[in-house]
């Protein structure tokens, strides 16, 4: 059965794109996901766990004023996160293509004035960045295993490849 990770690897393959990953409530599962997929090292550049607001500005470069106005639960954040992890983890002098971001509350308590479930995912490509706002339901683990699941949902849509498998985009190229 294929897996979204294993879709996702499969088209920034064919495409040779490369994809790096700002996460936050998700700790690595990102990552963790796609480094699962024999073949993940030709197109995973790496991650960074800013699990704490204060590495989301000084490791990725957030706003600072903007995570001191709005917490870093917030769409703006999102996305900065999506933008910045591109040039972080950039390797050869060149960024990722790609910038993945999950941001939110897993819970069980609420931070910042957002309840749990509340979670933005975002996906910076090019100039481009979709955010995504969550509301989802369960617990810690679900939350977390629900944002991972929609951050590479929304990989898939905005490079126009959702739904497909890896039999649609063809063979590896390499």
């Amino acid at each position: 059965m294929t897996t979204l990770a294993d879709e996702v690897v499969a088209v920034l393959t064919r495409r040779r794109l490369t994809v790096a990953a700002a996460e936050s409530l998700t700790g690595g599962l990102v990552v963790a996901e796609l480094v699962g997929v024999p073949g993940a090292s030709a197109v995973v550049r790496g991650g960074v766990v800013a699990y704490h607001t204060e590495l989301k500005h000084s490791v990725l470069g957030v706003d600072a004023d903007l995570l001191a106005d709005r917490g870093p639960v917030d769409p703006d954040v999102a996305a900065q996160m999506a933008t910045r992890v591109r040039v972080v983890l950039r390797a050869d002098a060149a960024p990722a293509d790609v910038g993945l971001a999950t941001t939110g509350v897993a819970g069980p308590d609420p931070q910042g004035g957002q309840r749990p479930g509340t979670v933005f995912v975002a996906v910076a490509l090019g100039d481009d960045v979709e955010v995504r706002p969550l509301q989802l339901e369960g617990d810690r683990a679900a939350v977390r295993a629900g944002s991972v699941d929609a951050v590479l949902r929304l990989l898939l849509d905005v490079l126009g490849a959702s739904g497909a498998t890896a039999s649609d985009v063809g063979p590896p190229v390499g």
